[in-house]
């Protein structure tokens, strides 16, 4: 049920999840409660003692509520309802996307991919991982371990059967159950259960050499070792076997961090970090209440406790939702009652409640000190922020933007004499490079022209911004001087887009300012120069990347293999003086013959190939 009220005392007495509105129908705030009526009524006293919820009431115009059946059902519902509509009163998690994970695919013979978006499809997820170096090299290890297919469409043995590195499901050459224990044991490794990986494998090859099968004896014997080798790189090891989340907030009044470290059978896998917004005038309890409800309401991996430097509000209601969410099927029966005794037990019809996880505040002895150690590195991390905040400010007052560049986007423009001409976007949100909202453009614009590639690029990316309706960004930056600059404000003017916009050439580190007649030149040390040559130094190398590619592209599927006399040194050569194909294709003789490496006789036969088979 919905429905959209004004006066508090129509609402029933039921639990659900209610959302404070402004008068544009603009959700201010979603809250849940186990009583609609009792709790917002608090909303509407005399005496609000909280600065920022009589902030929030002189917005408030009506709200819309809807019932639940449960509490548990109304914890759920507000966590979604915040992550979907961000309403400007609630403590958001901003989710940092940077972060790969490693997904095991939900389909019938999984595959296992890198990722960095976390789906609620049925897959299983194992990170996030703060080094994508780390998270490919574990992948390259996990593959010729464990061998699952990376193929998106099973049509038959390819390269990787005849590799060793998939045992090709698609033609039947192995059974679904062979699989899937395999499968099996991939979840188990990267869940941090290694030893139990090393049991089986050690059990499976004592009975392939008992039973004389010496070839699969000695895979298993390479599996081990390979197994062996990472686990000893493991850095920090706790004489227990427990899976533990271990969460720790700093907030200086302007910036707010959360940490996780993720412990899995008492070893630390991974470190994780978030910024919340809407959240610098709470306590930590609520802080970290918000956090808790928000990160495990998508397809992560919930561990039997959460280890926590302040207890968090609603304690046992999130305890029995993440239980919930480890064993759905323990919670069935929601038509139970449940109480709870005088020890936080929960039960039902006096039937013990299974709690499948634990908050816990330790007080002393390891996980006390784990937990002052994830506070550490919160207090880090925050401090990060502070300095990228500082130079981001010093850059807003240098180059007199409008407002602080928390999104940046840079623009580089990579080509050979005009030929594969490419183009780079790379982003920077706060001052670190946002990977996933990297973009690269192949252009069609006939080069040599750097003005009007520029043009083409800036054309089609806010152009398709405009078309979506999304929010530019703080700042624009184009390599190269005042002409790249003039054409980026005119494509920007064109579209009715107000930003910031410089061009930054490199020879003198000069940067270019719209309307100022002199190029600025930042202090050598200056952090927000840094931050430039950063953003700038990572758009070149992502062009020059990607035009590498496709020049490697064409090298790999040349039509010069066909010509007699080409070998593999004649063919870079060729590519690298003329750029691309095209322009071998439409070259002279004598033009060919300029080339470092070819004779009279190679460039005819070169010239001819080409004219022959022209149609």
């Amino acid at each position: 049920m919905r429905a959209t009220i004004s006066n508090p005392n129509d609402l029933p007495e039921k639990p659900g999840v209610y959302l404070l509105k402004d008068v544009q129908d603009e959700i201010l705030y979603v809250g849940k409660a186990k009583s609609l009526k009792k709790r917002v009524k608090s909303y509407f006293k005399e005496d609000l003692e909280d600065p920022k919820t009589r902030v929030l009431m002189r917005h408030f115009h009506h709200l819309d509520y809807l019932v639940t059946d449960t509490e548990k059902e109304a914890l759920i519902l507000e966590s979604n309802l915040i992550k979907k509509h961000l309403p400007r009163y609630n403590i958001r998690l901003k989710d940092d996307k940077r972060y790969p994970y490693l997904q095991i695919t939900s389909e019938d013979y999984p595959r296992l991919l890198i990722t960095r978006n976390v789906r609620d499809d049925g897959s299983q997820y194992y990170g996030p991982f703060t080094d994508v170096t780390s998270v490919r090299n574990l992948l390259k290890l996990l593959k010729p371990v464990f061998q699952l297919r990376d193929c998106k469409r099973m049509d038959g043995p390819c390269l990787n059967y005849q590799i060793e590195l998939c045992p090709a499901p698609c033609s039947g050459q192995v059974t679904s159950e062979y699989y899937q224990e395999n499968v099996e044991k991939v979840k188990l490794f990267l869940e941090g259960r290694q030893k139990e990986v090393m049991d089986l494998l050690k059990k499976e090859m004592e009975q392939a050499a008992f039973n004389q099968d010496y070839e699969k004896a000695v895979v298993i014997r390479d599996q081990l070792f390979s197994l062996g080798e990472v686990m000893e790189k493991q850095k920090m090891e706790f004489n227990r076997s427990l899976d533990q989340d271990v969460i720790a907030t700093s907030n200086d009044g302007e910036v707010v961090v959360v940490v996780v470290f993720r412990v899995r059978n008492g070893k630390i896998m991974g470190k994780e970090d978030f910024l919340m917004e809407g959240a610098q005038e709470n306590s930590p309890p609520e802080i970290l209440t918000a956090f808790i409800k928000q990160y495990y309401s998508g397809p992560r991996q919930v561990p039997a406790e959460i280890l926590l430097p302040v207890m968090i509000e609603d304690r046992p209601l999130i305890e029995k939702w993440l239980s919930e969410k480890i064993n759905p099927e323990e919670y069935l029966d929601e038509g139970l009652s449940e109480v709870q005794n005088d020890q936080g037990e929960n039960h039902r019809e006096g039937v013990p409640h299974p709690l499948l996880v634990s908050v816990k505040v330790p007080e002393e002895g390891l996980e006390y000190r784990l937990v002052q150690m994830v506070a550490k590195n919160s207090s880090i991390i925050l401090n990060h922020h502070k300095q990228a905040r500082g130079a981001l400010l010093d850059l807003k007052t240098y180059l007199k933007i409008p407002r602080i560049p928390r999104r940046i986007e840079a623009f580089d423009i990579s080509n050979l004499a005009g030929k594969n001409a490419v183009a780079s976007m790379v982003v920077f949100e706060d001052g670190k490079p946002s990977k996933n909202n990297y973009r690269k453009y192949k252009l069609k614009t006939p080069g040599p022209d750097d003005y009007a590639m520029m043009q083409e690029v800036l054309r089609r990316r806010y152009e398709k911004l405009v078309s979506k309706g999304e929010t530019p960004p703080d700042l624009v930056v184009v390599d190269g001087g005042r002409g790249q600059l003039n054409v980026a404000i005119e494509v920007l003017d064109s579209l009715g887009i107000q930003t910031g916009v410089i061009g930054l050439a490199k020879e003198f580190e000069q940067v270019f300012i719209p309307e100022v007649a002199i190029p600025l030149i930042l202090p050598s040390n200056s952090p927000a120069l840094h931050i430039l040559q950063r953003v700038r130094d990572e758009a070149h190398r992502f062009a020059v990347k990607y035009h590498k590619n496709l020049r490697d592209r064409d090298l790999q599927t040349s039509p010069l293999d066909k010509i007699q006399g080409i070998g593999p040194k004649r063919k870079m050569n060729l590519m690298r003086h003329f750029g691309d194909l095209e322009s071998i294709k439409n070259a002279s003789v004598d033009e060919i013959l300029e080339v470092k490496g070819i004779n009279r006789n190679l460039a005819i036969n070169i010239h001819g190939f080409f004219r022959k088979n022209k149609n």
